[in-house]
């Protein structure tokens, strides 16, 4: 009971700061549930299930309102989907030091696009082929590394010229399809604790929510997106050490 508690305070917390910075806190959210005694691949989990809950409700209400430009979303969406379930069940067969090396990366990567990273358009393209490398090459390790993929999705759209809006709501989209996918996946072989997934579902929510209401209060994105980096750094920097010992 006190262990659900604190992963409900941790997630809570995670959630509202992440989401007031307009990023999923499951990046964060997982290796933190590792260092506290989950197994890495139920952390993972955890981390898809939060992330989904998370999402699926600002994909209906995009839905609704006709915001979602199908004929953009519906190659990323799938091949993310696709790649996702490979990504995840590829978990299973590969070294978990190694997976947790490539997350190490991402929180590196993940914490320098939010510190430094620049909205400035390398190239603009509308070409499908590169839809499909970006939409298989993210599903994958989405699904490898447990993370929804919006972290990487974002930033990778936005080099390639696609504007923030149009961004946002594709990365809504498609990001509930590759997490429940990968999702499910995990759950086939690893033994899930269904009370933890619902009390971290539950407080990604609600911290979802408190987030979104303090965005209103016209808070520095910038000071927050650095607190953010701040706290993936840290995160990327215990991962390192462990390696290093």
């Amino acid at each position: 009971m006190h262990d659900y508690l604190l992963y409900a305070i941790i997630t809570l917390l995670l959630s509202t700061l992440f989401s007031m910075g307009g990023a999923g806190a499951g990046v964060a959210l997982i290796p933190i549930l590792s260092f506290l005694g989950l197994d890495f691949n139920v952390a993972k989990a955890v981390g898809l299930f939060a992330r989904a809950s998370t999402t699926i409700t600002s994909s209906i209400m995009n839905i609704k309102r006709k915001a979602v430009e199908y004929k953009f979303v519906f190659l990323i969406a799938v091949t993310m989907l696709i790649f996702a379930l490979i990504g995840a069940y590829s978990s299973s067969f590969i070294d978990e030091s190694l997976v947790k090396f490539l997350f190490m990366l991402l929180l590196f990567y993940s914490a320098s696009m939010m510190m430094f990273g620049k909205k400035k358009a390398l190239f603009h393209t509308e070409s499908k082929y590169i839809l499909f490398v970006v939409g298989s090459g993210v599903g994958f390790v989405t699904g490898l590394l447990g993370v929804g993929g919006g972290n990487i999705l974002i930033p990778l759209l936005a080099l390639l010229g696609y504007a923030p809006k149009k961004v946002a709501v594709a990365v809504s989209f498609v990001v509930p399809f590759s997490a429940l996918g990968s999702f499910f996946t995990y759950a086939t072989y690893i033994t899930l604790d269904w009370v933890l997934l619902l009390v971290v579902a539950l407080s990604a929510i609600v911290g979802g929510y408190i987030g979104n209401y303090l965005m209103h209060f016209k808070l520095q994105q910038s000071h927050i997106k650095k607190l953010m980096a701040g706290i993936l750094y840290l995160l990327a920097l215990k991962l390192l050490w462990h390696f290093i010992i």
